[in-house]
Order: C-alpha cells, then sequence, then structure tokens
C-alpha cells in the first residue's frame, strides 16, 4: 500500500507532511471519543449500521466523507478476520468485544485508526483490551531503540510480545506506508508497503520522490479458542 507521491510546486515540504498527518489522526482520535460518547457501539446494533453511523458522525464533525480503506466494524468471532475477508454483518452482543478500524482522510491526508471496545465484564476481554496498547507501545518501543530497523525485525518482535502476552498475531502483517490519498491502490501486493516478515528493507528510508516513508503500526490479537480478537492502531514513527 504504497502511495505514488506528489511532485512539484504543489507537493508539501516534510514538515508540513508530518504535521498534517498528526492533524488527521487528532482528528480520528477525537471521532473515535464521540463514538463512546454517543454509545454508537452498543447491544443489539448491527455492525454495518454502527458503521454508517461512525461514517455519518465523521461527516458531521469534520465534514469528512471518504475514506481511503473499507470501514470496519467488527464484535464477536468476526474479531478474528483479517482485513482482507468480510465476514457477514453480526448483531452485537450483551457482553461483547468489538473493534473499529477507519481510515478517514482529511484535506487530502490519510488517518488510520482502530481500538477495540468491551461491553459486559469479562475479564478475558478486558484483559485482552487493556494488552493493546501496552502491545503498540512496545513495539513502537522497539522500533525508537533500532534506526536500521526492517519490516521483518519489527514484526517479529510484534509476534515476541503477543505471544508473552498470551495471545496471537491475527494478521500476516503488523502495519504499512501512510501518506497523502490516495495510496491503497498503488503497489498494493508490495512486501516492502509493511512490516511483515518478508520485508528486509529499512522501515526508515525514503519514497521514489526523495520523501520520507510515515508507518502505521497495526496489532492485531486474538484468542482463537475463545474465539475473539481485538485491534489497535495508529502511527508509527510520528507522535
Amino acid at each position: 500500500m504504497i502511495h505514488l507521491p506528489t511532485v512539484g510546486p504543489m507537493a508539501d515540504d516534510e514538515p508540513t507532511r508530518a504535521a498534517r498527518l498528526l492533524d488527521a489522526q487528532a482528528k480520528a482520535e477525537r471521532l473515535f471519543a464521540k463514538i463512546e460518547e454517543r454509545g454508537l457501539i452498543a447491544p443489539g446494533e448491527g455492525e454495518r449500521a454502527v458503521s454508517d453511523r461512525i461514517r455519518d458522525l465523521a461527516n458531521e464533525l469534520f465534514g469528512t466523507t471518504r475514506h481511503w480503506h473499507k470501514r470496519i466494524v467488527r464484535s464477536g468471532p468476526n474479531t478474528l478476520k483479517p482485513y482482507r475477508e468480510n465476514p457477514p454483518d453480526r448483531l452485537i452482543g450483551a457482553d461483547d468485544i468489538v473493534f473499529a478500524d477507519f481510515g478517514p482522510i482529511f484535506e487530502e491526508y490519510e488517518a488510520d485508526f482502530g481500538r477495540t471496545f468491551v461491553l459486559g465484564d469479562d475479564p478475558v476481554k478486558q484483559r485482552l483490551r487493556d494488552d493493546l496498547p501496552e502491545v503498540f507501545a512496545a513495539g513502537r518501543s522497539f522500533f525508537e531503540s533500532d534506526p536500521d530497523i526492517t519490516g521483518k525485525r519489527l514484526y517479529a518482535e510484534v509476534e515476541r510480545l503477543a505471544t508473552d502476552a498470551g495471545w496471537e498475531l491475527g494478521g500476516w502483517h503488523a502495519g504499512h506506508l501512510v501518506g497523502e490519498f490516495p495510496h491503497e491502490t498503488i503497489d498494493g501486493a508490495d512486501v516492502e508497503s509493511y512490516i511483515a516478515p518478508g520485508n528486509d528493507t529499512p522501515l526508515r528510508r525514503v519514497d521514489k520522490a526523495g520523501r520520507r516513508c510515515h508507518w502505521i503500526l497495526e496489532i492485531h490479537l486474538v484468542d482463537r479458542g475463545r474465539e475473539f480478537g481485538g485491534f489497535y492502531e495508529e502511527l508509527l514513527d510520528l507522535g
């Protein structure tokens, strides 16, 4: 998922690019805070209906009508499924776990933000929800400790962190490039665009136009025996 860079007089300089990516993420964070404040994720609601309400909320708050990837709200066993799958719509239960993964576009810059919500008081689901930001923070610290870190090495560390916490990773990668819209349709199968076992290239590099690459770190933890998972993602190298 590498983007085609903007070149020429319309291109933003690097400090501006970084600031705009951070601003896009801050808006996504505000959107997710409002999801909880308004109780949009509730028992008896369908996943697609909740996704549509979040879409409408983004439009209400920020005038955002476009999302660079499909909008995802998944609950229960559907939380085991990786991004590329499309499980059938499901009603959210009273003692459920739910995650939302949204990629709203703000002034042509992409956010990619994911969080997990627990309904009820199941202690294992609550532990998973609470472990997600801890694994993310540890993965980010590992990234920051190694200036030459590759996608392969960071993936292996995230996988180790997940295992040590008692979970499995739910997908074949743990993050991807992010930038100006659109990027998903460009080189979508290129492993160098992902934090993945096959990516031996340094994450701190520049793109074909000589601009710095920026990354999203995705933490998808699952418990296959209990048939649920959770998700957490945001910018890795900024913020």
